[in-house]
């Protein structure tokens, strides 16, 4: 019988701890070819769109969707769990808290992977609702972290986001990306971060556009990264305007993106030196929402959570 897990019980099941874990099996899974994944849809609504986002993880057990309804007051958003080698619906799971942790899990997990050696600080650009569990899966997967500067344009907002999260507040968006490891979080259609500004060794999650027409980064950064990483080139060559526009004006070419499972699965070695530059372009896949649902059904069967459907 399929349960139904609601926000509350998402937020009770699943630690940052836990989400990382679950995306880096994920990565993992995707380099040993066990997993399908398929790039995001969006169909018109009136005044919103209609997001869907496919996977089937074979070694995992799963497939499904993870969809929401987007419009200017919000979203609501849902991942159908279903069995990977029978008929059956396993899950209905209610899915903001879910993927507020995965995106934040999928940069950690790049953290882990790609951030220099003994990497001690952490920038965050964009202090909004994604950005709390950037700096909480971040800091699981990198408990070196000893320091974590935050900006935003918005002063109470961040004087906010840094007494809840025990941040320092940057008075410039230079000052978060004077880090270690950079984390751009934002809403923004323009570039928040200039490659003139990263010092040498650090790590850039580019973590906040998910749209062709939106930006994050400017050229500078691409042209400064010696290694370049995404979640998924197919979707990126859809959504990621942080890299196609580098690509279409010849600052980047897409053989030199490569993809994070390649790096989990140790395909490819991301970071050659300390002091190279690195950079993740995070999108969100379908296939790291089915690993944290599938999470989160595991701890809510363990815990007699949910309800019957």
């Amino acid at each position: 019988m399929p349960l139904y897990l609601r926000e509350a019980h998402v937020k009770e099941l699943l630690t940052p701890a836990d989400a990382v874990e679950a995306v880096e099996g994920c990565f993992a899974r995707l380099a040993r070819g066990a997993v399908e994944n398929r790039p995001r849809l969006r169909l018109g609504l009136r005044e919103g769109l209609l997001h869907v986002m496919a996977a089937a993880d074979l070694e995992l057990g799963v497939a499904g969707v993870k969809t929401y309804a987007g419009f200017r007051e919000g979203a609501r958003f849902v991942v159908p769990l279903f069995a990977a080698d029978r008929p059956e619906l396993l899950a209905l799971v209610e899915a903001d808290r879910l993927g507020q942790l995965r995106t934040g899990a999928a940069s950690a997990v790049a953290a882990r992977h790609l951030a220099r050696a003994g990497a001690r600080t952490l920038g965050v650009i964009g202090t909004g609702w994604q950005a709390e569990s950037q700096v909480d899966c971040i800091r699981a997967a990198l408990p070196g972290i000893e320091r974590v500067v935050a900006y935003s344009r918005n002063p109470e907002r961040l004087a906010d986001f840094c007494r809840r999260l025990d941040c320092e507040p940057g008075e410039y968006n230079r000052d978060a990306a004077e880090q270690d490891v950079v984390v751009t979080i934002t809403t923004s259609r323009d570039p928040v971060l200039r490659g003139e500004w990263l010092r040498p060794g650090a790590l850039v999650c580019a973590a906040g556009a998910n749209r062709i027409e939106s930006r994050e980064l400017d050229n500078a950064v691409l042209e400064r990264a010696t290694f370049v990483c995404c979640d998924s080139r197919e979707q990126a060559m859809i959504e990621a305007g942080d890299l196609v526009e580098p690509v279409e004006r010849g600052v980047l070419d897409w053989l030199e993106v490569h993809e994070l499972a390649e790096v989990v699965g140790g395909e490819t070695i991301g970071r050659q030196h300390d002091d190279d530059i690195v950079v993740f372009k995070s999108l969100g896949i379908a296939a790291e929402d089915l690993a944290v649902a599938a999470r989160v059904l595991q701890r809510a069967r363990e815990r007699g959570l949910g309800t019957d459907l």
